[in-house]
């Protein structure tokens, strides 16, 4: 049978033996009504760590995004968002389903937005058009190669906006805080509400969290239960999310290590792409490709399974499931394809 290594996410990752033990042990109660002891330690540890007053667990990221939108803007407001962002692009337009908002987006290939981009939008206000009711980014920026936003330049960035909303989708942001040196509070510091992800690189099986002002989090904790998110004795899967803030965010270290290694190898098998391997810094290796999806079917076959974010775009991401003995079959594959195409 051929050698399955799976670099579509770092959702695939498996929960720890610490956290399989964790989550049988759990102490739980009913969340609904704020009495599952095990939540509530994961919801204050999350909020310690990103710098905030308080926080809420809810079942996926997609949720944490969509109740940030709920909680910042009003009908038929205008949300800026770089064109490429989950929010925009990979939650089938939840926002316009969920909140009746509405998106202005600028161009964000790098990863970070440019700033006149978004006073531009925020200055047409007074030429009649919708009122801008807050600024969505994120860190790391996933279609660009998993791009960390600096907390200088992002707190520079924030305070030019004339005190404008904003929400920080931090899915990975414990990739951006290691591949930076800098503490998550400093990176989420300047931004109104975040959410960050439990079952990515962290490896948990479910679960993420979001933070604001205890105020806004208490209307969060409404909206959820809107959503459908309200969970009872979720301390069976919070338990796994406190071992992965405890014990899983140094280890994304050894990810960032061997993207490293499987960009230089995709940038020697595809120069065509012009992809520069130093543009990856976390665990996401992703460029463009006029023949994207042929790639990742050839790869396939071999069994390394990649995927598209875009029809013309590849994207391979490490986890804790992918080892060094695993890059070096990855070399193998591509050795074996371009081998191939040059007979």
């Amino acid at each position: 049978m051929t050698r399955r290594v799976d670099l579509r996410s770092d959702t695939v990752t498996q929960p720890t033996p610490a956290m399989r033990q964790a989550m049988a042990e759990a102490v739980v109660g009913d969340d609904g009504y704020g009495e599952d002891p095990t939540v509530v330690a994961l919801e204050r540890r999350y909020g310690e760590l990103v710098g905030k007053e308080a926080a809420v667990f809810v079942p996926s990221g997609v949720m944490a995004n969509q109740i940030a939108l709920r909680l910042l803007t009003s009908p038929g407001d205008v949300i800026i968002a770089g064109r490429s962002q989950h929010v925009v692009s990979f939650e089938m337009g939840a926002a316009a389903r969920n909140s009746s908002v509405q998106f202005a987006t600028v161009d964000d290939a790098r990863g970070v937005l440019e700033l006149d981009d978004v006073l531009e939008i925020i200055d047409a206000e007074l030429d009649h058009q919708p009122h801008v009711s807050m600024l969505a980014v994120e860190n790391t920026h996933m279609p660009s190669g998993g791009t960390p936003w600096e907390a200088d330049a992002f707190a520079s960035f924030v305070s030019s906006l004339g005190g404008l909303a904003v929400h920080l989708d931090g899915a990975r942001l414990f990739n951006a805080a290691v591949a930076t040196s800098t503490s998550l509070a400093a990176l989420a510091g300047p931004a109104t509400t975040v959410m960050s992800c439990l079952s990515k690189g962290l490896c948990a099986p479910v679960g993420s969290v979001l933070a604001g002002p205890a105020a806004l989090i208490e209307r969060a904790r409404v909206e959820r239960k809107r959503l459908g998110g309200a969970m009872r004795q979720a301390g069976v899967i919070a338990a796994a999310g406190l071992v992965a803030l405890d014990s899983m965010i140094d280890r994304l270290a050894d990810d960032h290590r061997r993207a490293a290694q499987l960009a230089a190898l995709f940038a020697r098998a595809y120069p065509e792409s012009e992809y520069d391997p130093a543009s990856c810094r976390t665990n996401i290796v992703s460029f463009a490709h006029p023949e994207a999806r042929r790639i990742v079917d050839e790869l396939a076959v071999r069994g390394v399974l990649g995927g598209t974010v875009s029809p013309r775009r590849v994207r391979f991401v490490t986890h804790a499931q992918v080892s060094d003995d695993d890059v070096h079959y990855v070399a193998d594959a591509l050795a074996d394809v371009t081998s191939r195409s040059r007979r």
